[in-house]
């Protein structure tokens, strides 16, 4: 059985790929969160005598956890970071989902893709359900892991609880952090430029400016690499 998803757009850069699962991480790729968690780490800078663009250069991508003992060490890690989720997961204004991602996500089979982020898996599932994205079967969120990216360990999990091999994922991303982390996994990466801007995303195998720029398709008759990612 063969299954096509054409999503037209300008592209970047031509780049194919064939993998076994694709690994998504979630804000900047599947959900546009930027405002929302902008708003809610001035507000947390604000409040601990903090500058703002200090946080903002540092924070995205990377678990809230580790954000917060870097540059708070001071404060209770676990108290700071609910009380941060809690209020990113109330604040939806301009929360929104990233065009083409239902589509790319509706297009892959459960089993052969899953979502790795450094957000809670409170924050992650309240995102998704605002999305419209169905929740994954597999979810690697910020409590699975002892270290978040640029670490391996996230995306190294995600491949594992899918039962694929790493060398075989595909990743797709928007922050430095989490290009570092599916390198250091053996994995290949598109990155989105929704968050950065390519130049500070050269490290990525491929590059895009939206993710309705990627085709997939997926032949199960193929017992391994079944999927088939082309972007245009």
């Amino acid at each position: 059985m063969l299954r096509n998803l054409l999503l037209e757009a300008p592209a970047l850069r031509l780049k194919s790929f064939r993998c076994a699962a694709v690994l998504f991480d979630l804000d900047g790729v599947l959900v546009d969160s930027t405002h929302s968690v902008s708003r809610q780490w001035r507000i947390w800078a604000n409040e601990n005598n903090l500058e703002p663009a200090r946080i903002l250069e540092i924070a995205h991508g990377r678990r809230t956890a580790e954000v917060v003992e870097l540059l708070t060490p001071h404060l209770a890690v676990e108290d700071e970071v609910t009380k941060i989720e809690q209020r990113e997961a109330a604040d939806t204004d301009g929360v929104r989902v990233m065009p083409g991602a239902p589509e790319l996500v509706a297009a892959i089979p459960d089993g052969y893709w899953c979502v790795v982020t450094s957000g809670t898996r409170y924050l992650a599932t309240s995102r998704l359900r605002l999305a419209g994205i169905r929740i994954p079967k597999v979810l690697v969120s910020a409590e699975d892991v002892v270290k978040g990216k640029p670490a391996p360990e996230p995306y190294l999990k995600g491949a594992r609880m899918l039962g694929m091999e790493p060398a075989q994922c595909l990743v797709i991303e928007d922050a430095p952090a989490g290009i570092l982390s599916a390198h250091a996994a053996g994995m290949k990466v598109v990155a989105l430029t929704s968050t950065y801007p390519a130049s500070e995303l050269g490290e990525a195998d491929g590059l895009v400016q939206s993710i309705a720029q990627i085709r997939l398709s997926f032949d199960a008759a193929r017992s391994k690499q079944a999927l088939d990612i082309s972007i245009v």
